[in-house]
């Protein structure tokens, strides 16, 4: 069995559903269900018995110690983290609880139960970690893509937290040889994920009439992958990557924030379209930039593909027109996690953003 962490995430219940669509080997999946946590991500294997459900904490050592004992574990992948910069700016202790100090406390169960494994078992065993491309900070236009042995220099809370704990996985690795991998991945996107994030906090917002909230002028860059595409690398890393290596995970679609949202929006004109005969576009309002807002991310995905075969199926084309698709057809998803909870949160984050 494999051990995924942050299971019912956005990221990692893709990762799961696609797993068990993929392989027959069953998954323990480890959530704290946190407000991205939605176990109705994960309803079509609620009776799957190929998927056992443990609500806990990484940073619980004796209960990923025991899960990991228990299932017999043989590889773990780590979805598990705080992910939000805008959260991060305004509260970033929870940033270094999970994404730090939870790491840390999972890699020290996982170092006690690999070590008391048989030497075949220790050999096949994996930890993979799962972060992302805001740990090399910021690019200028005409900057090169970001490659693995990019300098660290990142410029939130939440990349800073992400960057300790990928030198933390790499220390584990150089210091008591546990055999592990980290893939750096572009910014995703595709069906559950959480409103807070720019495509589907758009897409919510056209559809109920509201200003789709554009930060500074709308010319920060980002590397759009898919999220499908995302899940396929990390099961090809797993079964293939060199011990102790990271690999970045990229779409090849650099877009700014603004093309990003016209995009949505000539898609909503033409699968729903407003009932003044309007374009979705006229809901764009621009309003004042995040503090240290990073201007660019580039993914440069050439080593995966190079030294193990996996390069992206979607084009942005192609995944954002299945991701609208998907926001419009599960409205009931959308209306469950956008409870209190999520207003007060967009009410804070937006309060005082001067349009």
């Amino acid at each position: 069995m494999i051990l995924v962490t942050g299971g019912a995430g956005f990221i990692g219940s893709n990762f799961v559903l696609e797993w068990l669509a993929v392989s027959d080997e069953a998954v323990v999946n480890l959530d704290k269900l946190t407000y991205a946590g939605n176990l109705q991500n994960l309803a079509s294997v609620a009776n799957d018995a190929r998927h056992v459900f443990v609500r806990g904490d990484i940073a619980d050592f004796d209960l990923a110690l025991d899960l990991l004992n228990k299932y017999k574990i043989r590889a773990v992948i780590n979805f598990a983290a705080e992910s939000h910069v805008d959260r991060s700016i305004h509260g970033p202790e929870d940033f270094i609880q999970t994404n730090v100090l939870g790491t840390f406390r999972l890699l020290e169960a996982v170092r006690a139960y690999w070590s008391q494994l048989a030497d075949a078992e220790k050999s096949g065993f994996r930890f993979l970690h799962v972060s992302t491309d805001e740990v090399y900070g910021s690019l200028r236009k005409d900057d090169p893509q970001f490659t693995e042995t990019h300098q660290y220099q990142p410029n939130s809370p939440y990349s800073a937290s992400k960057a300790a704990s990928d030198h933390l996985v790499r220390a584990y690795h150089h210091t008591y040889g546990l055999p592990v991998l980290t893939t750096n991945c572009s910014n995703n996107y595709g069906p559950y994920h959480f409103p807070e994030k720019l495509i589907p906090l758009c897409i919510q917002n056209a559809l109920t009439g509201k200003p789709l909230p554009i930060y500074g002028d709308g010319q920060q860059i980002r590397d759009w992958l898919f999220v499908t595409d995302h899940c396929a690398a990390i099961r090809t890393v797993l079964a293939h990557g060199r011990v102790g290596e990271v690999y970045n995970v990229g779409g090849w679609n650099e877009k700014a924030n603004i093309d990003v949202v016209n995009t949505l929006c000539a898609i909503l004109d033409e699968l729903q379209p407003r009932g003044d005969g309007k374009s979705y576009a006229e809901q764009i309002t621009y309003v004042a930039d995040r503090p240290g807002h990073d201007r660019r991310y580039a993914i440069d995905a050439s080593k995966l593909e190079r030294e193990l075969g996996w390069k992206p199926d979607e084009t942005f084309e192609t995944g954002i027109r299945k991701t609208v698709q998907w926001y419009l057809g599960h409205q009931d998803w959308v209306a469950n996690v956008v409870s209190g909870d999520y207003q007060s949160w967009v009410e804070k984050n937006y309060a005082g953003r001067n349009v």
